[in-house]
Order: C-alpha cells, then sequence, then structure tokens
C-alpha cells in the first residue's frame, strides 16, 4: 500500500530555523487550492492502483486551511484512489490554529491523527524560534484536542537550542509524558542555511548549536522516554503501546508515495521527483494543464544508500533479502562492511534484519555512511 502527501506552503510567520517552502502571504490561497485539486486528478495514475493507507497534509501549516478546504482536498482523493478503512488521516498544526472550534470543524472532516508543532512548552524558546504560539497555547491545545475527541495525537519538540537548558528539556519531556499522548517526535536543532537562524549565527546575534549540549539531551531524551514507556523506533520517533506513524515510518521502508503541492517530493520505487518550489509557477503551470517537477531515474547504487540510510534509522532495520532483491553485489557488501559494527556491538542481526542496537543509535549517521556504495 501506499501514501499521499500534500504540501500546504503557507506560514502565519516564519520560524528562524525553517528552510521549507512556504510562504506568509494568503493572498494565493484560493488558487493554490485549486492547483492542489488539479494535481491530484492529473496524478491519478502515479501509484499504479495502490491502495493507501495514509494521507498527510504538512507544510507549511495546513491547519490554517478551513474543514471546508480540507474536505475539498480529501473528496479529490477519493475520487481518484481507494482509501482503506482505517487509514492513517494526519494534519499538522500549530498551536494558536486549535482553538476548540477548528478543533470541532475538524473532527467532522475524515482527519484522525494531528501532529502539533510545539517544539517547546518554554516561552524564551518559543520567542528564540519565532513561533507564533504561546507557551500557554502549547499545553493547553493539546487539553483542547483530548477533550475533542482526537486520541491520536503526536507533538513535536526540539532540543540543542541555546535557550533550552538540561533541566529545562526534562521539563519539556515530563509535559508530554504526563498527558495521554501515544507519540513524540524529536529534532535536534539545525542551523540550515540561508534562514534567519544561519544569519544570527553568522553575525553573533545567536550562540551556534552546542554539539556536547544537543548529545547530552539527545542522551536524555532515550532514557525518560524508554522510562515513560515509549518505544524508540526511529531515531527521532518515538511511541507507546506500537502507535508508530504509519506515513514516516513507509518513507523508511521504502513504500511508494505520492507528493502534491510546489516542492512535494514523490518516490515510486525506482525514481523520485520533485515539484517547483514556487507557488505562483506551481499556479501558472496546473492552470495550463502541466505540471513542473524534476525527475531523478535512480541507480542501483542509490536505492541502496537510500534503503541502508533509512532502515538502519528504525527498529526494523535493513533486511538482507531485500538488499539481494536489489543486487546480490551490494547484499555481499553491506554483510562484509557491517562485520565491523557488529563487533563493536553497535549492530545486531536478528532472523536476517541488521538494526542498530542502543548505542550504535548514537552513531547512525556514520555507521551510515560507512555502508554505502
Amino acid at each position: 500500500m501506499a501514501g499521499i502527501y500534500i504540501h500546504i506552503p503557507f506560514c502565519k510567520q516564519a520560524c528562524h530555523y525553517c528552510n521549507f517552502h512556504f510562504s506568509t502571504s494568503l493572498k494565493q490561497k484560493e488558487p493554490l487550492l485549486q492547483a492542489l485539486l488539479t494535481e491530484i486528478e492529473q496524478q491519478k495514475g502515479y501509484l499504479e492502483g495502490e491502495e493507501l493507507e495514509s494521507i498527510y497534509l504538512g507544510g507549511g501549516t495546513p491547519s490554517l486551511l478551513s474543514a471546508k478546504e480540507l474536505d475539498l482536498l480529501f473528496q479529490q482523493i477519493q475520487r481518484f484512489h481507494k482509501v482503506v478503512d482505517g487509514a492513517e488521516i494526519t494534519l499538522e498544526a500549530n498551536p494558536d490554529d486549535l482553538s476548540r472550534e477548528k478543533l470541532q470543524a475538524l473532527r467532522k472532516t475524515p482527519i484522525n491523527r494531528l501532529s502539533i508543532g510545539i517544539q517547546s512548552f518554554l516561552e524564551e524558546d518559543l520567542r528564540f524560534m519565532n513561533r507564533a504560539h504561546s507557551a500557554m497555547e502549547a499545553e493547553a491545545c493539546i487539553d483542547l484536542a483530548l477533550e475533542e475527541g482526537f486520541t491520536a495525537l503526536t507533538v513535536d519538540l526540539i532540543y540543542g537550542t541555546p535557550t533550552l537548558s538540561h533541566a529545562q528539556w526534562e521539563q519539556n519531556l515530563q509535559k508530554v509524558f504526563e498527558k495521554p499522548i501515544q507519540h513524540l517526535s524529536c529534532y535536534c536543532l539545525t542551523v540550515e542555511p540561508q534562514t534567519a537562524l544561519d544569519h544570527f549565527v553568522k553575525t553573533g546575534k545567536a550562540q551556534p548549536v552546542d554539539e556536547e549540549q544537543a548529545a547530552h539531551q539527545f542522551e536524555r531524551l532515550i532514557e525518560a522516554s524508554k522510562a515513560a514507556g515509549f518505544e524508540q523506533y526511529e531515531i527521532s520517533n518515538f511511541a507507546r503501546d506500537g502507535y508508530y506513524a504509519v506515513h514516516n515510518s513507509n518513507y523508511w521502508k521504502g513504500k511508494k508515495y505520492l507528493g502534491i503541492g510546489p516542492s512535494a517530493h514523490s518516490f515510486n520505487g525506482k525514481s523520485r521527483q520533485w515539484n517547483i518550489a514556487n507557488n505562483s509557477k506551481y499556479i501558472q503551470a496546473l492552470s495550463a494543464g502541466e505540471l513542473s517537477f524534476e525527475l531523478e531515474q535512480l541507480t542501483v547504487d542509490q536505492r541502496y544508500n537510500e534503503y541502508v540510510m533509512t532502515g538502519l534509522r528504525t527498529i526494523w532495520g535493513c533486511e538482507i533479502s531485500k538488499i539481494y532483491e536489489l543486487s546480490p553485489k551490494h547484499a555481499l557488501h553491506f554483510k562484509h562492511k557491517v562485520q565491523t559494527f557488529m563487533q563493536a556491538k553497535n549492530m545486531e542481526e536478528i532472523d536476517g534484519n541488521y538494526r542498530l542496537t542502543e548505542a550504535g543509535r548514537l552513531l547512525a549517521d556514520h555507521i551510515a555512511m560507512e555502508l554505502f556504495v
């Protein structure tokens, strides 16, 4: 089965660390919505009839769309795709958008999972990141969502910011653990090129990321989440009781997905393509019945490297049988290279699945690069 991702490229304001494609002007929202509907129809054959087990609306800030606008997208998807019963349908949302009225409206749509961009429960942290919500809104929106019947919640947190002490990071985590939240995603602050944060660091207005601080907070994340009953099923993702994110898990497992919207990526197993990251040009192209995108046919080497990179990040690891299907030569390379990390107890093998140990997860990127061809 496959998934669909829809990119909604609008935000109320720009977070200092963000390098995703978005606009803070909503002037083009209506024509862009029409372009999304057109692209869904135009790309109806991309997944070759595979049923959908996940739909994910990301951005940007998809919660800026009304329930009526969201329903138009879901209706269009259902016209051209079979959505299985119980499919995971996720909406990324910012806390400041999640009023009781908005949540009640969202409950009437097919959305059954909210991914809330909390990032921090601390006011100083939120101001450093230039988030649109307050610390009070960060906590209140979770309680409101639960009260309105959204039982499948995941929240995002960021660690490694210069405004976040170790004690405050523990407080952020405890606020999540004390609530009935099944899923948590945590990311280290990264200074991406050409972002406001990049400029601030270069001009001395902000401190660079302290790698030692970030490493300590990541290690505490692993320890504290395990004690709270969360399983680290991917380097940055933690779930209670097997509540894995279906959509993101399928990315890591190499399943097909179709990306709709400006800058959205698609993958069919053998090639990858990505839409133009420009709202006006995206709208103009689809108004003319065309789609502006770039296409990359993936070599066997690229497919192997991607599988190793994504697979090792998860508890499922890399299946040697899948690598053999891709190429016996690459399977032999993998089995040879992996021995060093097996001996160092950074990796383990169970029934043909090679995965990182708890110690190995701290070296995930290094190990993956050593296994590449």
